[in-house]
């Protein structure tokens, strides 16, 4: 009889490498689930007022083309 037949056999749940093998798309599912429920819960709000924030750009925009033009 050889040695590896004289040790006792593991039950899967205390072999290391099984739980690598379920805990790793364990944890993608996991993290697929966080993902759709922040996706579905929290969306963002239309923004209606586009007259104001446009007038707020406005000296963004003032500065970028003054940047850009070339200098005479």
């Amino acid at each position: 009889m050889s040695q590896d037949q004289n040790r006792p056999t593991l039950p899967w749940w205390r072999v290391p490498m099984v739980w690598l093998v379920i805990g790793g798309p364990a944890v993608v599912v996991l993290a697929s689930l966080v993902t759709l429920y922040l996706a579905v819960s929290g969306g963002d709000r239309a923004v209606y007022d586009t007259a104001t924030q446009a007038e707020s750009y406005s000296p963004a925009t003032q500065a970028r083309n003054h940047a850009v033009t070339p200098r005479h």
